[in-house]
Order: structure tokens, then C-alpha cells, then sequence
């Protein structure tokens, strides 16, 4: 079965978590062609501004990292949004602004896949519940998410989804459905072992999930993923169920002792022992197009 492993670098977290995630361009670009060295077919992250170390969205940073990546390896490279609700973003966003930079990177023919989180979450971790310190609400108003649609319709990238909870499943569909030409999205079943959100990383969690995608969007692309959570006991049964998998700083526990590089050699191991053949961009590319 062919697998495509995602390799998301750093994520919202700033080095003050996740100690070892690279933030400057020159270490982004570098990371990414390791990774992509080691067998990924897709990265993702998120810049940061060298001034404050806080994440922001610049459409040249981007631009010099996707550009800077694929000059050295054919990878499929994407950005994140604003993670509305959260201290790096705490105001009031209307779609068009916060689609901006994907529109420009998307305009400048640099997607194959952009963000659109189909649904709001509470970002609460079990450590702040325990010490009583309040999490966020991860805002994504269904306005937001028919506006990323219409873009990724316009400019022909699929919709990386982001499921946090089985809703956002059932609502992706459905709003999916109202953009005929759509390119097919990717559900990302996002688990964790830190977060309050979703459901842990077990067999019979991925089994619900896969139970309700058939459901609502049978046939769709789907991996297993996740923010503070080690998601390596999942590759072997995603893989033989047909699914593809995604590591890396953003999603690994805090602190993690492990590079971007040693998570992804840890999930090609285990993507090949379960009889997984590592796909590349070009497989990627080639999945259907259209909803």
C-alpha cells in the first residue's frame, strides 16, 4: 500500500515548547530537505517572525521557504492560517484577511494544499486544567472555511482538514459537497494524549473516525496526526487500512527529545515493517482531483 508521510516542523508552539523546532527560513528550508531527504512527501509549517520569535504569516517568508525547499526536492510544501483565538492571534480576523497570504502564495502558483479547518475547539491541556490555567477557543466560523473553499476551488489545492472533533468530519463533507470541482480534501484525524480536545491515540478511536468517514466521504484521502501526542503506535494500522501518517515537531509531545528528521526515519520505519511503500509528491498529485 502506498503512504504518504507528512512532515509538519514546527507549529504555533515558539522554541519556549518545543525547544528543538526550527523558526528561522535558512533552518525551515533546511529541515524540510532533510526530511524530505529521509522519505516525506509533504511538509508543512508555519513562520515566525525573527524580531519577537512569535509566529506571523508573511507571504515572503513563505514564498522563500517553498521555493527554497523544492529548488533541492519535488516535495509538497504548504502554510498554515492564523490560529484564530489564540494569543498569536487574538482579534477579530474577517476570511478575506485571513486567507490573504494563502490567496497570494496561491495566485503566485505555489499550493498544492492549504489549511481549512472545518469547525472551533478548545485548546485546553491537561497540564493548564490541572494548574487551572484557561485554554483557547479555536475559531473557524463557517464563513472562514466556505471562503478557504472557494479559493482552493479557484486555484485547484486540496483542503488539508484538520479534525479535531468527529463534527468537523460531518460538517468538511457536507460543506465539501456545496463546491462542485472541489479537489478532494484531506481529512487529518488529529489525536492527542496533552490536549483535552478529540480522542487519544488508540485503535478504536482511528476506527470510529474511519467508520464515519465512510459515512460522509467515503473513498476520501485521510492520515492519522495530532498535536502533543506520539502517533507512532497508529502508523501500523493506518497504513493497513489504507491511510497515510503525519510526525513532526508540531505535533510531537512537548519537549520531545527527538528531531524533525528522527521522527520521520521512526515513522518510515514503521510505515515499511507494516508493508507500507512510501509515496511521493508526485503520487500525491495524482490522487483524484475533484470531489
Amino acid at each position: 500500500m502506498v503512504c504518504c508521510l507528512e512532515v509538519a516542523l514546527n507549529g504555533p508552539w515558539s522554541r519556549s515548547r518545543q525547544p528543538g523546532m526550527p523558526v528561522t527560513v535558512s533552518e525551515l528550508v533546511s529541515e524540510g530537505i532533510a526530511c524530505a531527504r529521509e522519505g516525506a512527501a509533504v511538509i508543512h509549517l508555519h513562520v515566525y517572525d525573527p524580531a519577537t520569535g512569535r509566529q506571523h504569516e508573511d507571504f515572503d517568508a513563505y514564498r522563500a521557504v517553498i521555493e527554497g525547499i523544492r529548488e533541492v526536492e519535488d516535495v509538497i510544501v504548504y502554510p498554515t492560517l492564523p490560529l484564530a483565538g489564540s494569543p498569536d492571534a487574538p482579534e477579530p480576523m474577517s476570511p478575506q484577511q485571513r486567507f490573504a497570504v494563502v490567496e497570494r502564495l496561491a495566485r503566485a502558483g505555489l499550493l498544492d494544499w492549504a489549511v481549512i479547518d472545518p469547525g472551533s475547539a478548545m485548546f485546553a491541556g491537561f497540564d493548564d486544567i490541572a494548574g487551572d490555567v484557561p485554554g483557547f477557543l479555536y475559531h473557524n466560523p463557517e464563513a472562514d472555511i466556505r471562503h478557504g473553499l472557494a479559493l482552493a476551488r479557484a486555484h485547484g489545492f486540496h483542503p488539508s482538514y484538520a479534525i479535531y472533533e468527529p463534527g468537523f468530519l460531518r460538517l468538511g463533507a457536507a460543506l465539501a459537497a456545496r463546491y462542485p470541482g472541489l479537489p478532494q480534501p484531506v481529512y487529518r484525524f488529529m489525536f492527542s494524549d496533552g490536549f483535552a480536545f478529540g480522542q487519544p491515540p488508540r485503535d478504536w478511536a482511528l476506527q470510529s473516525y474511519l467508520a464515519l468517514l465512510e459515512e460522509t466521504a467515503p473513498g476520501a484521502m485521510w492520515m492519522v496526526a495530532g498535536l502533543r501526542v506520539d502517533i507512532r503506535p497508529l502508523i501500523a494500522p493506518a497504513v493497513a487500512a489504507g491511510g497515510h501518517v503525519r510526525v513532526g515537531l508540531e505535533d510531537a509531545p512537548f519537549g520531545t527529545p527527538l528531531s524533525n528528521v528522527e521522527w520521520t526515519r521512526a515513522a518510515v520505519d514503521r510505515i515499511l515493517a507494516a508493508g507500507g511503500r512510501l509515496a511521493t509528491a508526485a503520487d500525491m498529485r495524482a490522487t483524484p482531483n475533484a470531489t
